[in-house]
């Protein structure tokens, strides 16, 4: 999440760029989010040992909409594999000089 925050810089040092390399990134941070919030170990630390979800609604929206995430945990894993590969690549190319990193502004 930091890298894709630090995207958003240009070679410059300044704020407000964004570039092929900033949506790869941001791609990256958002499927790795999702892989780990919809991973059972997440469902049962936000909605495990309660007794009653109507004295915590909070905690069970939370857990509610985790639940539904965990369905697709096997999905955001392969998903979020590639998607960590392409962005590895796609860095090594641009650090090597191979293509150019373009900016959107």
């Amino acid at each position: 999440t930091y890298d894709a925050i630090i995207a958003f810089k240009n070679p410059e040092g300044e704020w407000g760029h964004m570039s092929v390399g900033t949506l790869v990134l941001v791609l990256n941070a958002t499927m790795l989010w999702l892989y780990s919030a919809s991973c059972h170990t997440c469902r049962h630390t936000i909605g495990g040992r309660l007794r009653n979800f109507s004295k915590h609604p909070i905690r069970y929206k939370l857990w509610s909409w985790v639940s539904v995430l965990n369905h697709s945990h096997p999905t955001f894993a392969w998903i979020s594999l590639f998607v960590v590969a392409f962005t590895d690549f796609y860095i090594r190319l641009v650090a090597t000089g191979a293509i150019t990193n373009y900016y959107f502004f």
